[in-house]
């Protein structure tokens, strides 16, 4: 079967580059995104309106010019339903539950947020003393016995930081969640993602390690990778680990061995500096890397994915990604640290792929602050 490269919609209303996205649980209907304007977006990625170079309806990121080139009949609108706003600070992560009653995200302001899906409204606040985080939290999830399951317990919140530890925070407990039920202290460097399987609690880390607690019996195993680990995804039996790291190479690995069983990798792949995403798709077919190089130096650069085969390591697809729609462009100007104006580039930091509902689908997002969605046409 062909790879679902075709883009579909375009998800409009960031102010701000994307750093979080995740569907909703099976059948993945809705699709959730966070981003660095401190918001969160509850989208049907379903088609509306076309969107219409030079027309209404435009954000305050990007401005719609018209174009006299010719250009392929633009995308569709996917369908903003709500907007989740009480983050101080940018949103890094997001998970929902399989009930799809409540989500959690994460981000700059050094708390895990639990939501009510339908009035958007915080049930829990979770951190915010001395014994919560220190720093942004990178990376949140579900845990419980069965977690993940629609009707199962999921009663805990896992959180990874950028002080180097995961905290275990339990829904069920009074006083609002200030306190963690538990702290996993082992790492050296910043928790970029975290898995979570029953009782087990899998940590990624920049020294390198992928950490696997079994909260049960208090044990740990650690796994070196080496270079600086960016993202996790297991597969569906759980019996393997995607790894993504900073050497420009996705590793699927053994988890009960700590072997490599692939290395998923390409001459013109780069990510040796930021933390991008990769992903299992397809029913496990497919891996789904993001790249920090775009696809040309030009201004406005489209953003890159890859996509392998994971039995074979062949390439399915090198996917260009585009700012957004066609004219669109940025409103402001990119100013780096230096001072100094910076070329604009679409570079994908996350993604998601649809588990459930009829037909391949993925979401990316990134630098552009618009998150297109592709499957088939």
């Amino acid at each position: 079967m062909a790879f679902p490269d075709k883009p579909i919609a375009h998800l409009l209303g960031s102010n701000g580059p994307v750093h979080a996205l995740t569907y909703s649980a099976s059948p993945g209907t809705y699709i959730l995104t966070g981003s660095a304007d401190r918001s969160i977006r509850l989208y049907n990625p379903q088609p509306s309106t076309p969107i219409h170079p030079g027309g209404g309806g435009s954000n305050s990121f990007i401005n719609k010019k018209p174009t006299t080139a010719a250009a392929a009949p633009p995308l569709g609108e996917g369908r903003l339903i709500q907007t989740y706003s009480a983050h101080g600070y940018e949103v890094l992560s997001l998970c929902i539950a399989a009930s799809n009653a409540r989500f959690a995200s994460s981000g700059g302001d050094r708390l895990v947020f639990l939501w009510d899906v339908s009035t958007a409204q915080t049930i829990r606040r979770l951190g915010g003393t001395a014994q919560g985080h220190s720093a942004r939290i990178n990376c949140v999830g579900f845990g419980g016995t069965g977690a993940g399951e629609a009707g199962e317990d999921e009663s805990l919140l896992v959180s990874g930081s950028l002080d180097a530890s995961v905290r275990v925070w339990d829904l069920r407990a009074g006083g609002g969640g200030s306190k963690p039920v538990q702290v996993l202290a082992e790492a050296r460097d910043s928790v970029t993602s975290v898995v979570v399987r029953g009782a087990e609690i899998v940590a990624g880390s920049v020294d390198g390690r992928v950490r696997t607690y079994d909260v049960r019996m208090g044990r740990c195993v650690t796994d070196v990778v080496g270079p600086s680990v960016t993202s996790l995804c297991p597969t569906r039996d759980g019996r393997a680990l995607l790894v993504g790291s900073l050497d420009s190479r996705v590793r699927l690995m053994d988890r009960e061995t700590g072997g490599c069983l692939k290395t998923y990798s390409d001459p013109d792949f780069r990510n040796e500096n930021l933390r991008v995403q990769s992903i299992l798709g397809g029913k496990d077919q497919y891996v789904l890397a993001a790249d920090e190089m775009t696809a040309s130096p030009a201004q406005n650069g489209k953003g890159r994915v890859w996509a392998w085969d994971v039995l074979t390591g062949d390439t399915k697809a090198k996917i260009k990604v585009p700012w957004g729609p066609v004219g669109s462009e940025s409103k402001k100007k990119v100013v780096g640290k230096d001072g100094k104006e910076k070329e604009r580039s679409n570079v994908i930091s996350c993604m998601a792929w649809r588990d459930g509902g009829f037909g391949d689908q993925f979401c990316v997002g990134g630098t552009s602050g618009v998150v297109t969605v592709f499957g088939y046409h």
